[in-house]
């Protein structure tokens, strides 16, 4: 009788003119074969445990055989679909015996047998039909040839084949605890975090597990296969010849098979094909929105930077990092917090409001007059960097302006409409400012300010103990104070800028620093400016000076603060 792995090629032969071996157990060589995975690409036979990957073009049922030489023999096999369901059976076929030589009748020819195998339907021992990993597991198997038949019918994919004789002592893929749920053990408005049991394999078999956390918004995976698949559907490999002509689906490494000598040159698949129009086109997808992270063999993991009252779907995969196969726990879903809803602030009619705002962040306020109205008036004073504010009258938008400084707004009334504004801070850092809406006419709260704050310090006026300084004004009398301060001759930016916060008035100033208050203005903008000699300095000393514009009600703004050193010999 022919020995059992003739029957794998006999069916192989119109595939291939130099037939492979079929694998089996015998350790050394079978070792040989796995370390030669390309030995198995091209080819219909199953290796005894070692797991191989395969790829199916919709409608076009692929098959592969392995043979069971041994009555009573155990027999596990295990189909991982990658990015499609599939439907697959497992048969059984009795080995055909040889005619005896001794006997009246002539030996079978090599075709006569292979005849023999297509014809015998076989027993189906199991059927599947699914995307889930499906297993076909018997402790006792009777001798024969096994054939997997395996289709897709949904569209061209991945998927991969483990079958093995030796299922105790193989274990190629992680076991799974008795617990096998993932956790949600924290949730948060961009955080979750997830917790699972640690597999078995880790501790009893003392196997090199890793586990990988897997984040979608659509739907749980049920292999790490289905997974890269979803990673890689814009990948050029998606572009695929049909199948029927001449040429092997697994010869060329655009579907993540090596190859050695890059058989789709040779075969046409370059630009100089003639056969362009039978290539199966397939346009790029964008790219997923999906998360991988491997993380060692830690079983708690948090996942940041999420968006807030949104559902997103965990799956955990534990993987024996030596023979890169995994197995998947059974993955949750949840729904990240809402953002606190931003509490409104109403404003009173006529009085001035203080507002903090957070780095990035935002404030709503309501301002509903109580009596009927012609207009309404905003004033807003930013105390630091610029903000922006927004102003909307029953839903409607009237204002859309940056403010820095001091700026007031006049809008038309409407009988007993309800203002809405939202207030956005810096993107630099925190923000603060006053604010004050008012539906009756009645002088500005903030006083008016000129386009330039700076204060000017003349160098040639500079003496050992007096400095002189001019600021502008406006076409409106105000009270201007003078303020003066001691400060290190190594006073920074940064230090300079903590004080540049407008708000800060001079009740929040020592009397001891007070210089001067005065009073002026001008009907000619050209000639508004005013000079001020600092007297009583000591020589070669630096001074921070501030000049505050006092307006109506008591509030006060701050001009932009400057530092002046006089002179340390005269």
């Amino acid at each position: 009788m022919l020995p059992s792995y003739w029957y794998i090629t006999l069916l192989l032969l119109p595939a291939c003119v130099n037939v492979q071996k079929l694998p089996t157990r015998d350790e050394e060589l079978f070792q040989m074969q796995i370390r030669d995975k390309a030995l198995f690409h091209d080819s219909s036979v199953v290796p005894d445990g070692a797991e191989i990957s395969g790829y199916l073009f919709r409608d076009n049922p692929k098959r592969y055989f392995f043979v069971v030489e041994e009555d009573n023999t155990p027999l596990s096999v295990i189909v991982t679909p990658c990015d499609a369901p599939l439907e697959w059976k497992l048969t059984l076929q009795e080995l055909p015996e040889e005619a005896s030589g001794e006997g009246s009748g002539e030996p079978e020819s090599l075709e006569q047998q292979k005849q023999q195998i297509m014809n015998e339907e076989g027993t189906e021992l199991f059927s599947y039909k699914g995307n889930d990993v499906e297993y076909f597991v018997s402790s006792s198997s009777p001798s024969g040839l096994y054939q997997l038949e395996l289709i897709s019918t949904e569209k061209d994919t991945h998927f991969k084949v483990y079958a093995t004789t030796t299922p105790e002592s193989d274990q190629p893929y992680p076991e799974l605890p008795y617990d096998p749920r993932v956790d949600v053990t924290s949730l948060g408005r961009t955080t979750v975090t997830l917790a699972w049991k640690p597999t078995p394999t880790s501790s009893a078999l003392k196997l090199p597990i890793q586990y990988c956390v897997v984040i979608n918004k659509e739907h749980n995976f049920k292999s790490l296969c289905a997974v890269e698949a979803k990673i890689n559907t814009d990948d050029a490999f998606m572009m695929a010849p049909k199948p029927g002509l001449d040429f092997s689906p697994f010869d060329f490494s655009h579907f993540g098979f090596p190859s050695e000598n890059d058989a789709g040159k040779d075969r046409g698949f370059g630009p100089k094909s003639s056969n362009k129009k039978l290539l199966r086109q397939i346009t790029t997808k964008p790219k997923v929105d999906l998360q991988k992270f491997c993380i060692g063999n830690k079983n708690i993991f948090t996942v940041s930077d999420l968006k807030p009252d949104t559902q997103y779907y965990f799956d955990v995969f534990a993987m024996n990092t030596a023979t890169n196969m995994s197995t998947a726990y059974v993955g949750t879903f949840a729904k990240t917090k809402e953002e606190a809803k931003q509490k409104t602030i109403e404003l009173k009619d006529g009085k001035v409001t203080d507002v903090f705002i957070k780095r990035k962040g935002a404030k709503f306020l309501r301002f509903a007059p109580v009596s009927s109205h012609q207009k309404v008036t905003f004033s807003v004073h930013s105390c630091l960097d610029t903000i922006q504010i927004q102003v909307r009258r029953d839903g409607k938008l009237l204002l859309s302006q940056s403010v820095e400084g001091v700026r007031q707004f006049q809008l038309r009334g409407k009988p007993k409409a309800k203002y809405l504004i939202r207030l956005k801070g810096s993107k630099k850092g925190a923000s603060m400012l006053k604010i004050l809406a008012t539906s009756k006419f009645n002088k500005q709260p903030f006083p008016s300010l000129p386009e330039d704050t700076r204060i000017k310090a003349f160098d040639k006026l500079r003496t050992c103990s007096s400095v002189t300084i001019a600021w502008l004004g406006t076409q409106e009398r105000n009270k201007y104070c003078v303020y003066k301060k001691e400060v290190d001759d190594d006073y920074s930016e940064e230090q300079k800028k903590r004080e540049q916060n407008q708000c800060q008035g001079p009740d929040t100033r020592k009397k001891s620093e007070k210089v001067l208050c005065k009073y002026f203005h001008s009907q000619n903008l050209h000639k508004a400016v005013t000079t001020e000699t600092i007297k009583g300095l000591q020589s070669g000393k630096s001074y921070l000076l501030d000049v505050y514009v006092m307006g109506h009600g008591g509030h006060s703004v701050k001009y932009q603060s400057k530092v002046v050193k006089t002179r340390k010999f005269c």
